[in-house]
C-alpha cells in the first residue's frame, strides 16, 4: 500500500569507495564533506538513531559514481538482517519509473502530453476522459485522489490474487470515483492519477505494466535486482525487507498482509540502494530517455504549494521552492536543484534525490516508517550536508 510521498541490531554495510556498478575499488573523491564520510558526523548519527531503534535500512551516498557512504542497519525479515542488497518496498518512488516509461512512449510517438485520457482508456466518465490530460496525471493536477482513502477499497483489494486484478480492478475503482476538482484547475496528490498512467502504458506498449518496467526501464538501467514481487513472494523471499509498521501501542509489526498483492505504477517496486543508483546514472545520463525527453522530464512543470498552519497554530517554516516534475519533484536548496521522489507506507519510508549540480545521488531505504519521527530527518540532513 502507498499513500503519500514523503531495528534493531547492529551495523551491517561496509563504508565504502567501490564503484557503484561493481569492480575495483576507488578513492573516496577528494572534495567529500568530512562530515559525509565513514566515522564523520552523519555516519554516527546514523548509527544512533539505528542503536535507539529508530532506524532500520540501508542508506548509499555516491559522489560522481563513486560510493562515499553505504550502511545498513537492523533486520529485514526473522532470517535476514538488512544490507547492501536488501530489495525494500519504493512506496512512492516507484513514480518515477512510471513517468521514464511515460515519457519513453511520447518519444516514440504514441502518446502525447497533451493528450486526453480518453484517448488511451475506455470506461471512464465524460468528466474524466474527455478532460484529464497525461500531463495533469503527471503532475497531481488531474482531480484524481487516492484510492487507499476511499471506503471499501483495501477490504477489496487485500482479496485480489493477480496482477490482473489489482491493475483491472484498481483502474474500475478510479473509473466510478469522483473528481476533487476540475482538471488542472488545482493540485492534490493522486496515487489515482499514477495507476491510470500505468493503464496506459499498458494499453499503449501492448504489455503488461510490469513486464513494460522490466524491459524498458530496468533492463536498459541495469537494475538486475529490481522487479515488483507479490504478496507470497515477500513473504518467503529473505532478500526482502519486511515493513515494520508503528503499532498504537507504540511497538512495531510486519505489515505485509495489509499490502496489494502486488504494487501499481503509484508504488511499491522493489530495489535496492545500487540500483537506484544506478537508476540515476541511467536517467541522468540519457539511456532511458534521449537529451530532450530527460530534460522533459527532470524540470519544474508547477510550483509546489507551501503547507499550511493547522488553525491557532504559528505557520510552518518556509519550505525551499519546489517544483512539480514529470514524475519526480524538485527543490531548490542552498542554491543547488535537487530533484527526485520519496514515500511512505506503513513499515516503509524511502527517499531518492539527485543532484545535477554536484554530481551526487543519495538513496536512502527502510522498512520502518514515520511513527518513531526520525527516519525523516535523516533525508533532510543528507540534503542539508550535500548543499551546504
Amino acid at each position: 500500500m502507498t499513500t503519500t510521498r514523503r531495528s534493531v541490531l547492529g551495523l551491517i554495510g561496509a563504508s565504502g569507495a567501490a564503484l557503484v556498478t561493481g569492480g575495483a575499488a576507488q578513492a573516496t573523491p577528494a572534495r567529500v564533506p568530512d562530515d559525509l564520510r565513514p566515522g564523520g558526523a552523519f555516519d554516527r548519527y546514523v548509527k544512533e538513531q539505528a542503536d535507539k531503534d529508530a532506524f532500520s535500512g540501508s542508506l548509499l551516498l555516491t559522489y560522481r559514481g563513486r560510493t562515499v557512504l553505504a550502511r545498513s542497519y537492523g533486520k529485514a525479515n526473522d532470517t535476514a538482517p538488512n544490507g547492501p542488497d536488501t530489495l525494500f518496498a519504493m512506496a512512492s518512488v516507484t513514480k518515477m519509473f512510471t513517468a521514464v516509461a511515460i515519457a519513453q512512449l511520447v518519444q516514440a510517438g504514441k502518446l502525447a502530453y497533451n493528450g486526453k485520457l480518453g484517448a488511451y482508456l475506455t470506461g471512464f466518465p465524460a468528466a474524466m476522459a474527455d478532460a484529464v490530460t497525461i500531463h495533469q496525471l503527471l503532475t497531481h493536477s488531474s482531480g484524481l485522489g487516492d484510492p487507499f482513502t476511499w471506503p471499501d477499497y483495501m477490504a477489496t483489494a487485500l482479496t485480489w490474487t493477480s496482477p490482473e486484478q489489482v491493475m483491472d480492478n484498481t483502474t474500475d475503482f478510479i473509473r466510478r470515483s469522483s473528481l476533487a476538482f476540475t482538471p488542472g484547475a488545482g493540485f492534490q496528490y493522486s496515487n489515482a492519477g499514477y495507476h491510470v498512467l500505468g493503464a496506459i502504458v499498458a494499453a499503449v506498449s501492448g504489455q503488461t505494466y510490469y513486464d513494460y518496467i522490466r524491459e524498458h526501464v530496468f533492463r536498459p538501467a541495469g537494475m538486475t535486482s529490481s522487479d515488483f514481487h507479490t504478496r507470497p513472494q515477500w513473504h518467503t523471499d529473505p532478500r526482502i525487507a519486511h515493513p515494520y509498521a508503528t503499532q498504537p501501542s507504540g511497538g512495531r509489526a510486519d505489515s505485509i498482509d495489509q499490502r496489494l498483492y502486488i504494487g501499481t505504477p503509484a508504488g511499491d517496486a522493489f530495489s535496492t540502494c545500487a540500483d537506484m543508483t544506478r537508476f540515476a546514472c541511467a536517467l541522468q545520463g540519457e539511456k532511458l530517455l534521449n537529451r530532450a525527453f530527460t530534460h522533459v522530464t527532470l524540470t519544474g512543470k508547477t510550483p509546489l504549494s507551501p503547507p499550511t498552519a493547522p488553525p491557532n497554530q504559528p505557520p510552518p517554516p518556509k519550505p525551499p521552492l519546489g517544483f512539480q516534475c514529470y514524475g519526480p519533484m524538485t527543490v531548490l536548496a542552498n542554491n543547488q536543484w535537487v530533484t527526485g521522489h520519496s514515500g511512505g507506507a506503513p513499515g516503509t519510508s524511502t527517499d531518492f534525490q539527485m543532484y545535477p549540480d554536484s554530481d551526487w545521488v543519495s538513496v536512502f531505504l527502510s522498512n520502518i516508517d514515520y511513527g518513531h519521527g526520525v527516519v525523516p530527518a535523516i533525508p533532510g540532513k543528507i540534503r542539508d550536508l550535500i548543499t551546504a
